[in-house]
Parts: structure tokens; C-alpha cells; sequence
């Protein structure tokens, strides 16, 4: 079993939001998810989805991009992004998704070898421009974040990874609000994806305090998902 993670895939299938506007590598890109999954994720393996996996603005009106995503090989475990204004009430979510997609919110889905993987969507990191509401989400998000890797930790799991939206902090200046918690839980890899075009140069990527941390935003990777190296973290 395999683990791979994308993030952004941006699905549009039952709408009219074309993702060209924003470049030329996003003509058709849908398709080009399709034959690069397909070559590389079998059924037995599981992929990680880092947020905004559609435009849709109800629940009633992704069904068409669940079931794009469904029919892709493998299981798909599912975290919430900025733009996933469908994604509401938890437990309906949960009723409307296909049987191979898992959403996470505030628990974990439990991977093989005793790794468990945890997440939330995140924010902004606070800064001068950031609204008080802005404070009150970025606090609700580490409290999130708590949530799901400390319902892992209660039932026994010991090995982590953590998926965010938004970048845990921005090149090297680091917030300690989800670092600080990743840390505390002895996280060895951090997802995260949000970054489009030139924003791609804030990402940062490599290991840093005993984490490593993947950008996986899917116009980043090619519009490929990104196969996790396990071995060399856990053995």
C-alpha cells in the first residue's frame, strides 16, 4: 500500500469555472490528474488530498466532482481548503461522499504500520494586516489540529502525519502556532499546499526541526501525485 498526496486539484466538472484563466498548464487539467493518477495509483494504495478539491458552493452541486475523483484508483483521504464552500456540516459531508473518499475533521485516518494521518485546513499566519476574525480562525485551526492528532495519540498511535491547506509558515519565517503543535506530537512529515504560480517561491520544502515538509499543490507537481518516501522516516 502506497501513500501519495496531491492538493488543489480545483475540480470544476459540474460548473462553469474555467482554470485557464490562470494558466496555460491549467487547460484541461483535469485530464492530465486522470493519465498521470492513473499510471502511478493502483487500488490498493492511498492518496492524501490537501484541500480545495472543487468550486462548487453547495454539497448537492460536487457530486460530479466526487465521483470524477471516485473512479480515480486507490482510497483518497480528504481535508478541507479555503475554497471548499461545500464542505459545511461534517456528517453530511461524510453521507455525501462516495465509499472511497474519507474526510477528515477534527479525527485522522488511520494508515498501515501504526501511522495515522491528522490535519486541518489552517489559515494565515497573523500579521499586521489580519482582521481579529482572521485571529479567531487561525486559533480555531490549531485547536483542530489538536483535536485530530491528539485522537490519535489517545488510541494508541504513535507515528504521524499532518495535513494543512495553508502553509504552516511561509519560507523561513516560521509561526510556532502549527509548528509549535507538530512538534509537541513528534510529527515527522507536514503536507500543505494553497500556493499557486509565483507564489510557489514562499513555499518552503526540506526538513527543518526534525519535520519534513512536501508542497504539494498539483500545478506545482505537474498535475502528478507525489509518492511519499516512508522507509527513510519510519523504516
Amino acid at each position: 500500500m502506497a501513500l501519495f498526496a496531491i492538493s488543489d486539484l480545483h475540480l470544476s466538472l459540474g460548473g462553469e469555472k474555467p482554470m485557464d484563466i490562470f494558466g496555460s498548464e491549467w487547460a484541461d487539467h483535469h485530464l492530465k490528474i486522470k493519465e498521470n493518477w492513473g499510471k502511478i495509483v493502483s487500488d490498493d494504495d492511498v492518496v492524501i488530498l490537501g484541500g480545495d478539491l472543487c468550486w462548487a458552493m453547495k454539497l448537492e452541486d460536487a457530486q460530479q466532482d466526487f465521483a470524477f475523483v471516485h473512479q480515480l484508483p486507490g482510497k483518497k483521504v480528504l481535508f478541507k481548503g479555503n475554497h471548499d464552500y461545500w464542505w459545511q456540516s461534517y456528517s453530511k459531508v461524510v453521507r455525501a461522499l462516495p465509499e472511497s473518499l474519507y474526510a477528515v475533521q477534527n479525527n485522522y485516518f488511520a494508515y498501515e504500520n501504526g501511522i495515522a494521518i491528522c490535519g486541518t485546513r489552517g489559515w494565515t499566519i497573523p500579521g499586521e494586516h489580519s482582521t481579529e476574525l482572521d485571529g479567531k480562525i487561525f486559533k480555531r485551526e490549531k485547536l483542530r489540529l489538536e483535536l485530530s492528532l491528539g485522537q490519535a495519540q489517545n488510541d494508541g498511535y504513535e507515528k504521524f502525519i499532518v495535513t494543512l491547506h495553508y502553509p504552516p509558515f511561509i519560507r523561513y519565517e516560521e509561526d510556532e502556532g502549527f509548528a509549535k503543535i507538530m512538534k509537541k506530537y513528534n510529527v515527522k512529515i507536514c503536507l500543505y499546499g494553497h500556493l499557486h504560480g509565483a507564489d510557489h517561491q514562499r513555499a518552503y520544502t526540506g526538513e527543518k526541526e526534525g519535520i519534513k515538509y512536501y508542497f504539494i499543490s498539483c500545478d506545482y507537481l505537474g498535475f502528478k501525485p507525489l509518492r511519499l518516501d516512508l522507509v527513510n522516516i519510519w523504516g
